[in-house]
Parts: structure tokens; sequence; C-alpha cells
């Protein structure tokens, strides 16, 4: 750990700062049939973005070097965008932001719980993966929104994100110790499964759930995959 806080700062090569939507895979199945009525939708979503905000924020505070806080804060920055967004999406549509956000708090500060990390490298992963996760949920999951806000709902998840910041400083850190690729594996493993019950009580579900599970499986199978992806990106093992 030592080494970690004295290593000479170097240059390395990550992806650039992108669209989701380039990452997103085309796919004939959406969720427009799932999608909640629309003060639901963008209470729910507002409040996880608002959540990933503090997760990023609490980082910063902790993070090992001056370059980590600085990528970091540029993450945070643009979480709260799209709460802001979000939240003017909900005073748009004549809501208040608190009131759209209450019914969802109790739930998405459980999968905070659950998913916050035993130290700043778990919880710079947890905001690299889930925020990757449900922001590509979230706009396919807007698929059913009304015609006159859905595309630009979506473009709020599929806009400019962290993503590149996040996996840049995972990187070094891995890089300066690869016995933390092993750890944050595992923990990227563990995510996913808690990431998906917040994803999956999003929907809105029939009576038939049989059905419905089927219908909603190739677009989590493809979720997943992105995820993958991600884990790919850095060497960890999905």
């Amino acid at each position: 750990m030592a080494k970690w806080f004295s290593r000479t700062p170097r240059r390395i090569e990550v992806p650039r700062l992108r669209s989701r939507s380039e990452d997103l895979p085309a796919t004939k199945v959406d969720l427009h049939e799932f999608t909640p009525e629309p003060m639901a939708f963008l209470g729910r979503a507002a409040y996880v973005q608002l959540t990933l905000f503090e997760n990023l924020s609490r980082a910063i505070s902790s993070a090992p070097t001056t370059a980590a806080k600085t990528s970091i804060g540029r993450a945070a920055e643009l979480s709260l965008a799209k709460h802001r967004a979000l939240v003017e999406e909900i005073e748009r549509s004549g809501g208040t932001p608190s009131e759209a956000m209450e019914p969802f708090t109790a739930a998405v500060d459980e999968f905070e719980r659950v998913s916050h990390g035993a130290d700043w490298f778990e919880t710079v992963v947890t905001c690299y993966l889930t925020a990757g996760f449900l922001d590509d949920f979230f706009a396919r999951l807007a698929a059913g929104l009304p015609a006159d806000s859905r595309v630009r709902i979506a473009a709020i998840f599929t806009g400019e994100s962290g993503e590149s910041l996040l996996a840049e400083q995972l990187q070094v850190a891995i890089d300066e110790n690869p016995r933390l690729a092993s750890r944050l594996a595992m923990w990227g493993r563990r995510l996913v499964g808690d990431t998906m019950l917040v994803a999956r009580s999003s929907l809105v579900l029939s009576e038939n759930h049989k059905s419905d599970e089927a219908r909603v499986e190739p677009v989590f199978t493809e979720l997943i995959a992105a995820h993958t992806r991600r884990m790919d990106a850095l060497g960890l093992t999905a």
C-alpha cells in the first residue's frame, strides 16, 4: 500500500469518453411493455443517480492521489448532471422531485448498503460496474415512456459518462498491485446479482410472471454481457 501512495504518476491509455449508446448492442427485444408510469420511472432513476453521485463523492475523499481525486470528481459531476436532468423531467411533468423519489429510497439505500465495498478499490469498482449496468437498463426501459419524452429521457442515460475515468484509476491500482485483480473480480461477480435485483424491481410485470421472465431474459442477457465487457476491460475475469 505504501508504494501506491508514493509511486510516480504515469500516463496510461484508456478508452475515450463516449456515448453509452455506442456500447449497446442492437436488440430486437426492448422493455417497453414493462415500463412503469413516467413519474415512477423518473423518481426511481433520479434517486439511483443521486446515490451513484453520493458514492463517487465519498470515493473522492478517500482517493489515494490527487489525480484519482480529480478523475473521480469529474465522474461525480457527470452523474450529478444526469440526476439534475431527471429532476428537470420530473418538474416538466408537474411533479415534485423529492416526492417522486421518496417511494424508492428504502430499496435503493439497501442496495447501496450491500454494494458499498470494503475499501476504496471496491467502492470504485461498484461505481464503475453498477452505473454502467443501470444506465444501460434505464435507457432500454425508457422505450415505454410517452412518445414526447422517451428519446429525450433515454439520451440522459446514453450520454457522456465517467466510465473511462473510473476505469483509468482502477487500471492504475491493478498495475500497481496485481493481486488486487482477483479480489476485485470476485467483488464484480457479486455485484451483478444485487444490481439485477434493482433493475428487475423497476419492471411492471403482469400476472403471468413466467411468460414475462422469458420475454425480458434476452435483455438481461445483453446487460450481463456488457457487464462482462467492463470487467474484461480491466483484465478481471467475470
